[in-house]
């Protein structure tokens, strides 16, 4: 059984890799990872680093994300902005898409007896948000530059396969062992086994790489304005078995810069050095912080002749300078 994705020629024009990670989706996936035991190697010291500091409150959000099963979607919304921003679009769900999406997941499997409150009680849903916050801080929050570095590493070989083959060699190379592209057809096996047709109508399809989603492919055909495909991303398996902790230095940034920048300061000179051209709103995603954060930062590092920005539509785009690169060891 498959799930199988109909391409146009307008489709293979408009399929693109997401330039960036949503936090909250990545947060849903590593849930489902939280509560296996498979992969020690790679997650069993992420594993015991989180279990070990989940607030109680984490429960709720738990209880929503089984490990295997359906999760709510709107604990996962996509948009501009931090995690702050995101949280407040959950707490902002309508009432209306909140019975309507826990209904159609009842229907599938059983649910904690509080979520039906969510649908009539603002209290109950602004503290299931509270708790996904916390639940972010310790599960994902530590671990975002490890991840989006992997990220980064991945839309490299991506942007490879598409330069050098084009899209078909992009959907070709996703990752065999799952997905496999059969013109015009990109046929997906899930690990539910769940089987479907999507015609995508010349809307294309939006691949966005995942570093928990190590096994199987994750797909959501309603997403607007395009469907996703969330698939494993790329790991050169000869530089060893990624191992997630804390216990490493954030973006891999040379300490004495960081002790000279300040934390988030080196964070976002090194998300710039790593993806020269990005936005604003690029490096606000990678590194999870708030959009006018990332504009206060990439300021200063402007104005200490360490980027340079151009803007182009109303868009501020960053590039390092080679004293910046000096600094990070860059060749």
């Amino acid at each position: 059984m498959v799930y199988r994705f109909h391409f146009t020629g307008a489709d293979l024009a408009r399929t693109r890799v997401a330039p960036s990670v949503p936090p909250l989706e990545e947060l849903s996936i590593a849930l489902r990872v939280l509560q296996d035991r498979n992969q020690a190697l790679r997650f069993g010291t992420w594993r015991r680093e989180v279990w070990a500091r989940l607030p109680p409150g984490a429960r709720m959000v738990l209880d929503l994300t089984p490990r295997h099963g359906w999760t709510p979607g709107f604990l996962s919304p996509r948009g501009p902005g931090g995690v702050p921003e995101l949280l407040e679009q959950v707490a902002a769900t309508p009432t209306t898409r909140l019975r309507t999406t826990l209904a159609q997941i009842a229907e599938r499997q059983r649910l904690p007896g509080w979520a039906a409150r969510l649908g009539d009680s603002p209290e109950a849903l602004r503290q299931l948000v509270d708790a996904l916050g916390q639940v972010h801080a310790v599960a994902l929050a530590p671990y975002w530059p490890q991840v989006t570095a992997q990220i980064a590493a991945d839309r490299a070989v991506r942007s490879h396969d598409l330069l050098h083959g084009g899209v078909e060699r992009l959907l070709h190379g996703l990752y065999p062992p799952r997905i496999r592209w059969r013109a015009p057809v990109l046929e997906v096996d899930l690990a539910s086994g769940l089987e479907g047709d999507v015609h995508l109508e010349g809307r294309g399809l939006l691949l966005v790489p995942s570093v928990f989603a190590t096994q199987a492919p994750v797909v959501n055909p309603d997403a607007e304005p395009q469907p996703i495909l969330t698939y494993p991303a790329h790991r050169d398996e000869q530089a060893g078995p990624l191992t997630l902790t804390t216990r490493t230095a954030p973006h891999d940034t040379p300490a004495p810069l960081t002790a000279l920048l300040g934390r988030t300061r080196a964070a976002v000179l090194h998300v710039i050095a790593q993806r020269p051209g990005c936005t604003t709103g690029e490096i606000a995603t990678a590194l999870a912080i708030g959009p006018s954060g990332a504009s206060q930062h990439a300021t200063v590092l402007r104005e200490a002749g360490l980027i340079t920005t151009l803007r182009h539509h109303n868009t501020a785009r960053h590039t390092p300078t080679p004293t910046a690169l000096t600094l990070l060891g860059h060749p």
